[in-house]
């Protein structure tokens, strides 16, 4: 039975439609996307239309509202963190109909954004996941250039990629919360590839590669706040390094494994990422020495996952207290063993992407960890391009913090 009572002064409001039904908001990035049940009944006349309003305390629906011809309808310019409840009128030409019941509430939160740039056969594809979810990538836009073997990092605000194939020099950038293409940064002192990256807040840093003549020992930095060329940081003080990969707390990186084109190395050395100068030794890995892995960290513990060790396609997962120089241990392991990898992470967990599965077949599979509690990594979801090499980077990596 018809039960509605809205309608315009002046006008019966017998005419106006049935209330909406079944509104269900979900929180987005400063927005709340609000579903909901159109009525059956819609009164003397067609409904041209819904409005829904927030409110974020009590009865005021007034904190923000949008129109829509169906649902859902997204309600934008909220504040993350606040907790809203929602509710949803229906339009026609004689009126609104009585409000929906309430909704339950939600609270939108900005989303910590991890992006994977570059892939092999030198592709410029930049793929993005929100970390603190599940799910598979989507697309963020382009690198400037196309290659892959690069290496990246970031600040809370902005990613950047530097290096990659055919002894690439360049660095792109790119704003977390704004897909797009890449701009251009400016350049690594030198091109090269299979670089390592990490970052604290403010400066980016680049450790070892290769070029056509060999393995390289050179560590460069950036502002990340303002564009323009690398400069010389030091130098790595114990092995040629490419093919290793990179962490940070927002003190201190950490250069993990890597290799000379022979040999693999099981070494990890240090940096204070706020006064430049040569590594220093701070441990050895637990599972040996290991090439083309990813790495990962929160403010406190750094990570390693899968990788090129003596079986080949790791699925060790290792882990160091970063504060304290020391030796890995053993945390868990990937859901599938592989190499050419990259990694992201938020402050509390990071994700393992792509790389090379037995066989040599490309993967697009995602694993992600709770960095706090050592175990198994847990599916994630899928690149919807499966690939290796690479460039990670996320805006609230351990790093950041």
């Amino acid at each position: 039975m018809a039960n509605r009572n809205g309608g315009f002064i002046g006008t019966d409001g017998l005419d106006a439609p049935d209330p909406v039904t079944d509104v269900t908001p979900t929180g987005g990035n400063a927005s709340v996307s609000v579903a909901f049940t159109a009525p059956t009944d819609t009164g003397t006349s067609a409904i041209t239309g819904f409005v829904a309003q927030v409110a974020s305390s009590g009865d005021n629906y007034s904190a923000g509202s949008n129109t829509g011809t169906s649902s859902p309808i997204v309600v934008s310019s909220l504040s993350n963190g606040t907790s809203y409840t929602a509710k949803v009128w229906a339009i026609n030409a004689y009126g609104t109909s009585a409000p929906s019941d309430a909704s339950s509430s939600v609270t939108p939160t900005q989303p910590t954004v991890g992006l994977f740039g570059g892939v092999d056969t030198d592709t410029d594809l930049i793929q993005k996941i929100n970390i603190t979810t599940t799910g598979n990538t989507s697309t963020f836009g382009n690198l400037s250039a196309a290659r892959d073997q690069n290496a990246g990092c970031g600040s809370t605000t902005r990613g950047l990629f530097g290096g990659g194939t055919s002894d690439s020099n360049v660095i792109d950038y790119v704003a977390f919360l704004t897909d797009g293409n890449a701009t251009d940064f400016g350049n690594l002192r030198e091109g090269r590839n299979y670089p390592a990256s990490c970052s604290s807040n403010t400066r980016g840093v680049w450790g070892g590669g290769g070029d056509e003549n060999g393995q390289m020992i050179k560590i460069d930095y950036v502002t990340i706040s303002s564009t323009g060329n690398a400069s010389d940081f030091g130098s790595m003080s114990q092995v040629d390094f490419r093919q290793g990969a990179a962490l940070a707390s927002p003190t201190r990186g950490i250069f993990w494994g890597g290799t000379d084109g022979s040999n693999r190395w099981n070494v990890l050395q240090y940096i204070t990422i706020g006064s430049t100068g040569n590594s220093v030794d701070f441990g050895d890995a637990s599972n040996g020495g290991v090439s083309t892995h990813g790495c990962l960290s929160s403010e406190t513990r750094g990570m390693k996952g899968g990788g090129h060790d003596t079986s080949t396609y790791s699925n060790y997962i290792d882990y160091v207290t970063i504060a304290s120089t020391g030796n890995g241990s053993d945390f868990g392991n990937l859901t599938q063993g592989r190499r050419e990898m990259a990694a992201v992470s938020s402050s509390t967990r990071g994700v393992f992407g792509g790389g090379i599965k037995s066989g040599d077949a490309r993967t697009n599979v995602m694993d992600y960890v709770t960095i706090a509690s050592t175990g198994n990594a847990t599916d994630f979801g899928d690149f919807s391009v499966s690939g290796k090499d690479y460039g990670g980077c996320s805006m609230d990596h351990g790093g950041v913090q």
